[in-house]
């Protein structure tokens, strides 16, 4: 799996035009799904989304996770995380899992942080989706369960 995880003053995403998440301060997480991603790779990359220390503590140091500044989370499924744009000008996204694998994995990731008590909010799976928020940094870090989980 992996996710682009972005500080945000504030996200929302609006599906198919209609409204179906928003959160103030927090994280903006984008997740990807490919092929072999397991529920186990679901948890770990909440864990880690919950874990990271990317607010400012009170001496303006990156040094407090999301629950501890009692942030918001929107995830977001981002197929195009899979995308290869090395050969020609169109990206293959062979490596995109499927819908019915991704489907549930990106909603065990915001089911997960929701278990780790952070408010939580989603997009719509499979839906044309606009995205807006606001970065706050901007701080952007990139998450990959297949190289991350290994260091």
């Amino acid at each position: 799996m992996r996710a682009v995880v972005s500080r945000v003053a504030w996200a929302r995403v609006v599906a198919d035009g209609e409204p179906t998440g928003e959160i103030g301060p927090g994280l903006l997480v984008l997740v990807g799904v490919t092929h072999g991603d397991t529920e186990t790779d679901a948890g770990w990359l909440a864990a880690k989304v919950a874990a990271l220390r990317v607010f400012d503590d009170g001496q303006g140091k990156m040094n407090r996770s999301l629950p501890e500044v009692g942030g918001a989370a929107l995830v977001v499924s981002q197929f195009t995380l899979y995308g290869n744009a090395g050969k020609g000008r169109r990206p293959s996204y062979v490596a995109a899992a499927p819908p019915e694998l991704a489907a549930p994995l990106v909603e065990a990731v915001a089911k997960a942080l929701a278990g780790a008590g952070i408010p939580v909010a989603t997009g719509r799976f499979g839906a044309h989706m606009l995205v807006e928020s606001a970065g706050d940094g901007p701080v952007t870090i990139l998450l990959d369960t297949a190289t991350t989980r290994r260091s």
